[in-house]
């Protein structure tokens, strides 16, 4: 048998991070497609005249089925475990976990509302370092990815520029003039911001 990698386990908190990182990791052992599209075994004996590579298929398809179903497994704790043990297949188990912790559309909705309206008012506090600021805002933006929600670099850097404190507004203003902010991308103007901090500190 494969040597694999342990799949990550999820014991029934931040079932964002655990999805996102659960769906790689079937994707990187071609098993996503069975979750999408589920396994329903064949009823019955097969004709006669099945040809020996839709035998081949069938077979293959049962085997990714029960493979991803082992991964879903081994991928929750003991105290969750009996909520997919019945499934009989990978998606039914998949489903079931998407169910009771993702929650309805509506809850979704809510969900990211709350997280827009986090992302709009956050702002960072004058005794705040910005490698600690960044660190809140990107984790906001990555639940906010989980639920289908994108941004643009240049919506990033809009909103980074509007929430710092007064310190940052030679800063700011120095860079309005010199180069076009609408060209800016989120790891320079982090790395701008770090180097400018640096540079106060020393100075105090």
């Amino acid at each position: 048998m494969e040597n694999l990698p342990a799949p990550p386990v999820f014991a029934g908190e931040d079932y964002g991070f655990w999805l996102s990182k659960m769906m790689t990791y079937l994707n990187a052992y071609d098993l996503w497609n069975t979750i999408e599209k589920g396994y329903t075994p064949p009823k019955g004996e097969l004709p006669h005249d099945t040809s020996v590579s839709h035998i081949k298929k069938l077979k293959e398809e049962k085997t990714k089925n029960f493979k991803a179903l082992t991964f879903l497994h081994f991928a929750v704790s003991n105290t969750l475990f009996p909520r997919i043990v019945s499934a009989k297949s990978a998606k039914e188990a998949w489903d079931t976990l998407k169910e009771v912790f993702q929650g309805s559309e509506r809850t979704k909705a809510i969900r990211v509302l709350h997280l827009r309206r986090q992302f709009s008012n956050l702002k960072m506090k004058e005794s705040e370092e910005v490698k600690d600021y960044i660190s809140k805002l990107m984790e906001i933006l990555n639940q906010m990815k989980i639920f289908g929600e994108d941004f643009t670099d240049k919506e990033i850097v809009e909103r980074l520029l509007i929430s710092l404190p007064e310190k940052f507004d030679s800063k700011i203003a120095f860079m309005e003039e010199s180069r076009d902010l609408a060209k800016l991308t989120v790891t320079e103007l982090i790395g701008s911001l770090q180097a400018y901090e640096q540079r106060l500190m020393k100075r105090t």
